[in-house]
């Protein structure tokens, strides 16, 4: 499943990158990082509340990344402002305090919270070589759920709901077609997902990035 939400993407991106839209000084962007969660409420429809504490671990398989197709408006006469479809496969484990808690032995989001936004963004031009932005997104989270429970166990993937996502960086241009960028990435995901027994979990999920990364300008 993840093979196909990465698939889907790149068809998208080439798919725009074919329209009218790739006159708009296209970039293609790849990042890694580090992601944090804070605390989140856990709410089970069978009455079952908990607070979970959370882990990103974002270095250890399957390590945390994402891809950002970014459509600058130049020939439409908008230079510093930009749209762009970004992708990223975020993760958190809850902490084995948290599983105590709940009576559970396995509960995460690790073969992805992925999130899947799209974005308005602004440069702020001047110098040639180093160019802060900042943006705003919105869109939707696709969790691979893990749950094991005494009643029973999940794991598959499922549309969890809305997400919304706010970032800003620096990116330095490195060659005429190359830059480098770090940035801040922040998301809100409400999570709200099937699991067994015919129950419902939900949780508002924030993640917090330090993301460094390559462009390549079209």
């Amino acid at each position: 499943m993840s093979r196909l939400l990465i698939g889907a993407g790149v068809g998208l991106l080439a798919l725009i990158a074919s329209s009218p839209m790739a006159l708009a000084d296209p970039t293609l962007s790849v990042y890694g990082g580090w992601q944090t969660s804070p605390h989140s409420g856990v709410d089970v429809t069978d009455g079952t509340h908990f607070t979970a504490g959370w882990d990103g671990k974002s270095l250890q398989m399957p390590p945390y990344w994402g891809v950002r197709g970014t459509w600058w408006l130049e020939e439409w006469g908008y230079s510093d402002f930009g749209i762009a479809l970004d992708y990223s496969h975020a993760k958190i484990y809850a902490r084995g305090s948290t599983l105590r808690e709940a009576g559970w032995s396995h509960f995460e989001f690790t073969d992805g919270l992925n999130l899947a936004t799209a974005n308005l963004l602004y440069r702020f031009s001047g110098d040639r070589d180093w160019t802060p932005y900042l943006g705003v997104g919105l869109g939707a989270n696709i969790p691979h759920v893990e749950v094991t429970r005494p009643s029973g166990k999940t794991s598959d993937y499922q549309l969890g709901g809305i997400t919304g996502q706010a970032l800003l960086g620096l990116d330095y241009q490195l060659t005429g077609n190359v830059s480098a960028f770090t940035e801040w990435k922040f998301n809100y995901s409400h999570v709200d997902v099937d699991i067994d027994s015919g129950d419902r979990l939900k949780t508002d999920i924030i993640t917090n990035a330090i993301n460094v990364g390559v462009s390549y300008h079209f």
